[in-house]
């Protein structure tokens, strides 16, 4: 009878210390997903700052130039510069587009921690296995 009382408390003790170890993994993984999520927030807020400062001196830019333009060649031809100017901030347009898109289309969320989970998850199948 005493040794399945001990091969019983072994189990359970080996249990235990199996849900402990777990937990702690749980426990870090979860820190580590808390500092990315801050780190991705961060630097989103700084990247849409920074964007929203080049956009508007950007805009100032190109409404100066704009101007200076149409006021040089208004005596040549005052259409064919709005033209000019319209398909050269068009073409500019369609490029940060493609730019854009293909920044959103790469873009990688809380990645470590992604990892960090399958890394896990490899290291639990093989011990269970």
């Amino acid at each position: 009878m005493e040794t399945s009382t001990v091969s019983f408390s072994q189990l359970a003790t080996t249990s235990k210390k199996f849900v402990r170890r777990l937990a702690t993994i749980g426990e870090n993984r979860l820190e580590l997903l808390a500092v990315e999520v801050q780190e991705e927030r961060e630097r989103l807020l700084h990247a849409f700052l920074l964007a929203l400062s080049v956009a508007a001196f950007g805009l100032l830019a190109g409404i100066a130039l704009t101007a200076a333009i149409a006021v040089l060649l208004w005596a040549w031809s005052p259409v064919a510069v709005l033209l000019i100017l319209t398909g050269i901030y068009a073409a500019a347009g369609i490029f940060l587009y493609q730019r854009l898109t293909g920044l959103l289309r790469n873009w990688q969320t809380l990645s470590a921690s992604l990892d960090q989970l399958r890394k896990d998850r490899e290291c639990l199948e093989n011990f269970l296995a």
